[in-house]
């Protein structure tokens, strides 16, 4: 975590925003699992047993994932950083450029959708979840909601650089459900529970 923090700080260009939202994404996912694994076994919650303990198993392999995406968008920036190196006479230059464009915007868009998966389950856990917990299910909340509109915007800042509009608007037009929709679920259920607690 320090050696990715020092790394995120310097003036290196990667990591950068995308492996930062899938880290704070994995951070809203940990605590579903915490809010999750304190429900479990609970008179009081048994009527959510099943569910609760398929999202024991969900947000394990959900935080796998979003380590691993933590990585994945500095992966996908290589070869753009290698091509913005190429002198324009290069042969094959503007498809070089477009690949490694078009690949360095779906990185973030496949975060963003590994991201998104935890919308739905927070919903659910601030109805289930145990209500020692459930301040933690508003932290989950907002931390997703900043992972959405971080990640985001390394999908649009590539997107823009296309030459093939239609794979852009088609990028965009799904990374703008995936944030508008999770956001204003999340903001429900942050609002819901901040509310609550007053």
């Amino acid at each position: 975590m320090r050696d990715f923090l020092d790394k995120l700080a310097s003036s290196a260009p990667t990591p950068g925003g995308g492996g930062a939202s899938a880290l704070i994404g994995s951070i809203g996912c940990c605590l579903c699992s915490m809010v999750a694994n304190l429900t479990t076994g609970k008179k009081k919650y048994a009527e959510y047993q099943d569910k609760i303990d398929e999202y024991i198993l969900k947000l394990k392999e959900l935080n796998e994932i979003l380590l691993k995406d933590i990585d994945k968008d500095a992966e996908a920036f290589k070869p753009l950083a290698a091509a913005y190196s190429l002198d324009k006479s290069t042969p094959g230059y503007e498809d070089i450029m477009e690949k490694a464009t078009y690949d360095a915007a779906l990185a973030p868009l496949e975060i963003t959708r590994d991201i998104y998966e935890l919308v739905p389950v927070i919903e659910d856990l601030s109805v289930m979840g145990s209500r020692l917990a459930i301040s933690d299910v508003a932290v989950a909340a907002a931390s997703v909601a900043a992972a959405l509109k971080g990640v985001v915007m390394n999908v649009y800042i590539n997107t823009k650089s296309l030459r093939d509009r239609e794979a852009a608007d088609k990028m965009n037009a799904e990374a703008d459900h995936m944030v508008s929709d999770g956001c204003a679920r999340l903001d429900k259920v942050y609002d819901n529970i901040r509310d609550g607690m007053r």
